[in-house]
């Protein structure tokens, strides 16, 4: 069985060929059915939650995602999630490859994010507005900066010396970063979002027309990074609609307060990769793109990862 540590996934999944891969899972689907979420005491009495997101292709590949998030591991000075990615061969059950669970969720999140911006954002887009400080905010500057002209990238977080921190890695790797003080999306083409936040950073009324808006935390029902108001302006996609309606909190909170209806998501991203549903429309369009995650977004990450490291 192959085993690939963080380097070797990250080595293994380049951006091009990443978005493609997903690309051709969304356009060709797969099953997948909702993660299983199962809550268990952690030190101190925290709770900690063991996730587990399966899918397969008969005949293909199967795969699942196992996660921990243990939010009390700050304190000791370790990450609040680890995870393993196991993926089979569907056929046979045997175990083709054991992988690190999350350098390949942190690539292939801001890569949905990369496939989804193709249709929504501004393609000559420049200027970017990051919101959070983590892994996968580090990702996805990396990630827009290689599809997109960009000559600013703002970074904000919560914590601001975690914003001069992770700017300062992405100017050392010569990107055009700086930690600003505010989450304020003025000016900004492109705002991405990866936070942990569970009020609202970025609002309807402070967003320009032609603005794409990324939206990445609020994976659960009581968090968000948006406003009602900006969903109601916004051209609102989604990675999947069961997923979304179910868990994304930014969604099933404006649907609550009666900011919008469930119409008001007018597609998912495998109708934008099948061609029908068009994408952006106007220059002036505000877009929004709302992603939780997709089991089948982990499974052609790592299919790729596979091929890739085992032709090697």
């Amino acid at each position: 069985m192959l085993q690939l540590d963080r380097e070797a996934v990250r080595a293994a999944l380049p951006w091009d060929a990443l978005i493609e891969a997903l690309e051709a899972m969304f356009r060709d689907g797969c099953e997948a059915p909702l993660r299983h979420r199962h809550a268990m005491p952690g030190g101190e009495g925290i709770e900690n939650t063991l996730l587990l997101m399966p899918a397969w292709r008969a005949g293909g590949h199967t795969g699942v995602k196992i996660v921990h998030v243990a939010p009390g591991n700050a304190a000791l000075g370790l990450p609040a999630v680890h995870a393993a990615y196991l993926l089979s061969d569907a056929v046979t059950g045997a175990p083709l490859a054991l992988m690190d669970g999350g350098e390949l969720t942190d690539r292939r999140t801001a890569a949905a994010s990369l496939l989804a911006a193709r249709y929504l954002a501004r393609q000559d887009s420049s200027r970017l507005l990051l919101l959070g400080s983590g892994k996968v905010a580090r990702a996805l500057a990396e990630g827009y900066a290689a599809r997109f002209p960009l000559r600013d990238i703002r970074v904000w977080s919560p914590t601001a010396a975690n914003a001069t921190r992770l700017a300062a890695a992405l100017a050392d790797e010569g990107l055009p970063a700086r930690a600003v003080e505010r989450p304020d999306p003025a000016g900004a083409d492109i705002v991405s979002a990866a936070t942990l936040a569970t009020a609202a950073l970025v609002r309807g009324a402070d967003v320009a027309p032609g603005t794409h808006v990324d939206l990445i935390g609020a994976y659960r029902r009581d968090m968000r990074e948006a406003d009602g108001a900006l969903l109601a302006r916004a051209t609102v996609v989604v990675d999947t609609r069961t997923g979304a309606l179910a868990e994304a909190g930014d969604i099933v909170q404006a649907i609550a307060e009666g900011a919008i209806t469930e119409a008001a998501v007018v597609a998912e991203l495998a109708d934008l990769c099948r061609g029908t549903h068009p994408g952006r429309r106007s220059a002036g369009e505000i877009t929004l793109f709302k992603s939780v995650g997709w089991a089948g977004e982990d499974l052609a990450a790592a299919i790729l990862a596979y091929r890739r490291q085992g032709a090697a």
